[in-house]
């Protein structure tokens, strides 16, 4: 739930997204310096959120509904907050080149405060099992990210950081990559812990396992943070009761609910009591075929529990010669329980997360998407729909950020 509270401990965001991470750590009272990251839209994204955070802060909320309204431009929004502000987002990749000019732009947004935690994750698709099978692992520069991530550390010298990654880096390389993080980390002076998680235990109903590594200087060391975990009773239809009963193809940047809230959407704060509008109900078109083929997977999931396989479908549906491989290409999210892991790939096509309501008949919308990752209603994504998908599936879920950094506050003096 969100709160007006003093924010005493600062943090850095590296390769940052959309802003997952922070977004927790900001609702657990946390301060961000900086937000460092490469793609463009996803700093656009985080822009718009710092103008939420100031813009709340300040009791100026109706400037930013009037954005999300298409009453003022981008432009406007950003010419209503500070520029350090805005400046708190650096747009760059994370380099040898650039790693310099970062730290500078960085110091100068500090003025002299002391920077608690370093928060963030490198890009995962290198450890992925799917990213294995695509290329050389050792040739793959994003595995060696983690060198950058602990310049940051040397640098500005934190008490602490929490690193995310897939459970991929534990294995890749059979261990190796893992083992030689742990030991980098400790040779710049900070003890290594290290958990996975999965973020259906943090109030999230999706079930995405992540690894979570904590570090501490080893003169302040309190271990791996107790986080508490919350029981999940509400299901996906909980969760998208509300939105409007989209059909493939229909847009609908501003909408009205379509019913009151319910306890779990108040709960962890994904749609607020004073919510009275909806934005980014996106959906993609869809061909005949594949509406046949999402017609068929709905019923058999939500008739019989069964999911459909690419070789099970009538044969008039088959357009594709692979009857080998990825044959649950077609998957229908589970309405009566939990998601399956939102991942990028969302981006490309919505086979692989069906909704499950057959009077709808689609894949998932930008805002359903962005729920299943438990971002707030009010939480507004830039981009183009591929490019919202893709930062919706790098995020990590706020909520179980928000665990993390709620117990690591606990254990800060």
């Amino acid at each position: 739930m969100r709160t007006k509270q003093k924010k005493q401990y600062t943090i850095i965001d590296l390769f940052a997204g959309a802003g997952g991470l922070s977004e927790g750590f900001i609702q657990a009272g946390f301060y961000p310096i900086a937000h460092v990251e490469m793609d463009k839209d996803a700093c656009s994204t985080l822009k718009t959120r710092c103008c939420y955070h100031y813009l709340y802060a300040h009791g100026q909320l109706s400037v930013y509904h009037q954005y999300l309204k298409g009453e003022i431009n981008q432009e406007t929004l950003y010419g209503s907050v500070p520029t350090d502000i805005i400046n708190s987002v650096i747009n760059a990749e994370i380099s040898d080149s650039t790693i310099d000019s970062i730290f500078q732009q960085i110091k100068k947004l500090a003025q002299n405060k002391k920077i608690d935690f370093i928060i963030g994750g490198p890009p995962c698709q290198a450890y992925s099992l799917l990213g294995r099978h695509k290329k050389d692992m050792d040739n793959d520069p994003r595995t060696l990210l983690y060198l950058q991530y602990g310049k940051f550390l040397k640098e500005f010298s934190p008490r602490g950081f929490v690193f995310e990654n897939v459970p991929g880096l534990l294995s890749s390389k059979k261990g190796e990559h893992f083992k030689n993080l742990q030991m980098y980390f400790r040779e710049l002076g900070y003890n290594v812990y290290f958990k996975m998680l999965n973020a259906s235990n943090y109030g999230v109903i999706q079930d995405r396992n992540r690894l979570i590594i904590v570090g501490w200087k080893q003169d302040e060391d309190f271990g791996y943070p107790d986080i508490q975990t919350t029981e999940l009773t509400a299901t996906i239809n909980d969760l998208l009761y509300d939105l409007p009963n989209l059909k493939a193809g229909e847009v609908q940047q501003i909408s009205c609910y379509s019913h009151s809230t319910n306890q779990y959407l108040l709960e962890s704060g994904i749609r607020l009591s004073d919510d009275t509008f909806v934005t980014q109900n996106i959906t993609r078109s869809l061909n005949s075929n594949d509406a046949n083929i999402y017609e068929y997977a709905i019923k058999l999931w939500n008739e019989n529990g069964v999911r459909v396989k690419y070789t099970d479908l009538p044969a008039e549906y088959k357009t594709q010669k692979n009857e080998k491989s990825f044959l649950d290409r077609f998957k229908v999210v589970d309405g009566n329980g939990k998601s399956h892991t939102i991942v990028a790939h969302l981006s490309k096509d919505g086979h692989y997360y069906i909704h499950p309501s057959l009077d709808c008949c689609r894949s998932i919308s930008v805002r359903e998407a962005a729920r299943i990752q438990s971002f707030p209603d009010n939480f507004y994504f830039e981009g183009s729909r591929s490019a919202m998908y893709k930062q919706i599936g790098n995020a990590v879920p706020p909520l179980m950020a928000k665990a993390i950094a709620e117990s690591i506050k606990t254990q800060l003096v």
